[in-house]
């Protein structure tokens, strides 16, 4: 995880964890619902769950631990790569490509 950020002026109110904010991105993800609908049951704010995951997102925290898993995965022999699938993106072609 990136390293948390230091307020000039200290003070302030206390930072949540990232074990807590973390808890709300899979929630937002699988749901449907908006950042803004964030259950307080979570919580930190809509807001302080929107901007860590920006970070996060900026600092390419998912590839990192995904990349991670599969290494542990790897080191145990427990990944199966006969099993893996690979996915595309399709791309809009012109009538004048050939």
């Amino acid at each position: 995880m990136p390293v948390a950020p230091v307020r000039p002026q200290g003070g302030g109110r206390r930072r949540y964890c990232d074990r807590e904010v973390l808890a709300a991105v899979p929630f937002v993800a699988t749901s449907g619902c908006t950042w803004r609908q964030t259950l307080e049951v979570f919580g930190p704010s809509w807001s302080t769950v929107y901007r860590r995951f920006t970070e996060w997102s900026q600092a390419r925290v998912r590839a990192k631990l995904h990349r991670l898993v599969l290494d542990e995965l790897g080191a145990r022999g427990d990944l199966d790569w006969s099993r893996c699938a690979i996915d595309s993106v399709n791309v809009r072609t012109l009538k004048k490509a050939t």
